[in-house]
């Protein structure tokens, strides 16, 4: 059942939620009822097991609502404060830590990036195997940078979505990306950096970057720069009591399409923090970060970035690439991933661009990008508009999530062009 916060609209604010302001509450409700039906029939049938959506302008947070269930077998129902593992919506949030040290001078993005990690001074390039099964490995052509980092070009990539990765990775036993293990980050380039685009391991390195030259573990890094400055008390690698109380389970659609809950959960106490997917948050506290981007670098009086930063951060740094489809090497996990399939995608510093007007109404040149269990956002600096709305299933690009992702999208631009 659709939980509304009725609350907001009489103007107080549900702990961990965000509080409309006067104009949202005055909006006409006849723009907000598509919005909340749309969430009640995306989890009828089985469809998704629970959803939780906000969206907000520059002039703030006119939307939330939720709607199903946290965990389908045993409940409780969603709340708008409900905690996410949010997986790769995480690199948004470090590259924005990386583009801090690059502001502070120390980092640069067109630095060897193995000046400050040893582990990243001679990278190795995967060029297949030998008839023996044996991977062919030479040294790359050129250093990794922080920029091919933070754009997906240095030639790492994830073995969900490359098949060499993956056989390498199965020949040398080592472990997945979500055990948060140093060894998980041995894999060899797929290419020579800047070479292409793909999608990979990459924001994980920026990460360890960020605390290299930071002196802070990213935890820490991250509370005290960005989550702090922003009041996104929600937002962790590490699960708070509070937090775990309100935690949503991660389910897995089988074979037979039904929803069932799975035991996943980022390690607590990790060899590294995961600056590539590790984070949980809320749908209202991510909200928050995306709001910033539509009022250059700054929300509610705190600066985390410059005016420059941030427009360079939303510009086009892969040049003449694009960002391609995703081919999934294990569908249980993913499917094959592409947003707005036929239109050029670009990358800047840690967000997918569409350089023209998706079908949805988001406009040129928004940010965008989502997480492995059918969490998504974008940001539209043009039409100044943000959302988030946040699913905790697998695979991702389910089509039941993509589609409700979609119509929540559609639906927010109709919205705010009734408003």
């Amino acid at each position: 059942m659709l939980k509304i916060s009725r609350r907001h609209l009489m103007g107080t604010a549900a702990m961990g939620a965000v509080a409309l302001p006067r104009w949202a509450r005055a909006q006409n409700g006849a723009a907000r009822a598509p919005i909340d039906e749309l969430l009640r029939s995306g989890v009828g049938s089985g469809k998704v097991p629970g959803v939780v959506a906000v969206a907000a302008t520059d002039k703030g947070p006119f939307y939330e609502g939720a709607a199903g269930k946290r965990n389908i077998d045993t409940g409780p129902d969603m709340t708008v404060d409900s905690v996410f593992w949010i997986a790769s919506m995480t690199k948004a949030v470090t590259t924005a830590a990386a583009m801090q040290m690059v502001e502070q001078g120390k980092l640069q993005l067109d630095q060897p990036a193995g000046d400050i990690l040893p582990e990243l001074k001679s990278p190795q390039v995967l060029e297949g195997f030998d008839a023996s099964g044996n991977p062919q490995l030479r040294p790359a052509k050129r250093p990794v940078t922080l920029r091919q980092l933070l754009t997906h070009t240095a030639g790492y990539s994830y073995s969900t979505f490359d098949a060499n990765t993956d056989r390498y990775a199965k020949l040398k036993g080592i472990p997945g990306i979500i055990t948060c293990k140093n060894d998980a980050l041995k894999t060899p380039l797929a290419f020579d950096p800047g070479d292409r685009w793909l999608y990979g391991i990459n924001i994980d390195f920026a990460g360890k970057m960020v605390e290299a030259v930071s002196g802070q573990r990213l935890e820490t890094y991250f509370h005290d720069h960005l989550f702090g400055p922003l009041g996104m008390a929600d937002t962790s690698f590490k699960l708070s009591p509070a937090q775990r109380a309100r935690l949503v389970s991660v389910h897995q659609r089988g074979a037979d399409g039904q929803l069932k809950p799975i035991q996943l959960e980022v390690p607590q106490e990790p060899e590294f923090f995961m600056g590539g997917g590790g984070l949980y948050s809320t749908a209202s506290d991510y909200l928050k970060f995306a709001q910033a981007f539509l009022h250059d670098g700054k929300l509610n009086g705190a600066q985390i970035l410059r005016p420059e930063t941030v427009a360079e951060m939303s510009k086009n740094q892969i040049g003449d690439l694009n960002v391609t489809v995703l081919k999934t090497t294990d569908p249980s996990t993913s499917g094959d991933a592409e947003f707005f399939p036929g239109m050029v995608k670009k990358w800047g510093l840690g967000f997918m661009i569409n350089p023209v007007e998706a079908p949805t109404g988001r406009g040129a040149g928004s940010l965008a990008w989502a997480g492995v269990a059918n969490t998504f956002y974008w940001i539209d600096p043009r039409r100044r508009v943000a959302g988030v709305i946040m699913m905790q299933f697998l695979p991702f690009t389910d089509p039941q999530a993509i589609k409700l992702f979609s119509d929540f999208e559609t639906n927010v631009y109709r919205a705010v062009q009734s408003a």
